[in-house]
């Protein structure tokens, strides 16, 4: 169940507005055929689940894009000193609701946030640099300057784990690269 829900085309918002609509359906084929055992409970079900599902459409906000296959780099993710870098994949990697922007609230202490236009994690990549595991973190941000990024690039290591260290980039215009790795022992 757990690998249904990490797709990125299967949301928990679209398999509840699924089983909603299905359960309406078959209430109101049910309703029209007189058959009330089976009509009420389905219509009295379904068409609240069917109206939860889309609220939870209505707010939902995808895992960022994942280029890294999620078994590759396994051995390196699960070492002691990695596992600060584990639960911040395993916490971007999920489908979120009722919020603007993964991280929104760590970007939001950083000072790294903009209420019109916040920082957008496009994509998320797993990385094997001189044997140190490391996460490649890519915003799209165009409301938040890039010299903000790099004013934190020293205390953004620190904010999302002990033993972290962290380096910013900028690939192209209105995009942040922060890539965050454990910290060996030149770091």
């Amino acid at each position: 169940m757990q690998a249904l829900f990490s797709s990125r085309l299967i949301s928990p918002g679209s398999l509840v507005t699924v089983v909603g609509a299905l359960l309406t359906v078959v209430g109101s084929v049910a309703y029209l055929n007189d058959n009330a055992n089976l009509s009420l409970p389905t219509i009295f079900y379904g068409i609240p689940i069917l109206l939860g599902g889309l609220a939870l459409k209505s707010s939902e906000l995808p895992p960022p894009l994942r280029l890294t296959p999620p078994q590759a780099l396994r051995e390196l993710r699960q070492q002691p000193e990695n596992l600060a870098l584990s639960r911040l994949l395993a916490d971007v990697s999920r489908w979120r609701y009722g919020q603007k922007a993964h991280l929104e609230s760590s970007l939001e202490a950083l000072k790294l946030w903009d209420e019109d236009n916040p920082p957008q994690l496009a994509s998320v990549e797993e990385r094997n640099e001189a044997n140190r595991y490391g996460l490649l973190l890519r915003f799209d941000c165009q409301g938040v300057a890039y010299q903000r990024w790099q004013a934190l690039e020293d205390r953004l290591g620190r904010f999302f784990g002990p033993g972290l260290c962290c380096s910013i980039s900028q690939p192209a215009p209105g995009q942040v690269d922060v890539m965050l790795s454990a910290a060996g022992e030149d770091g």
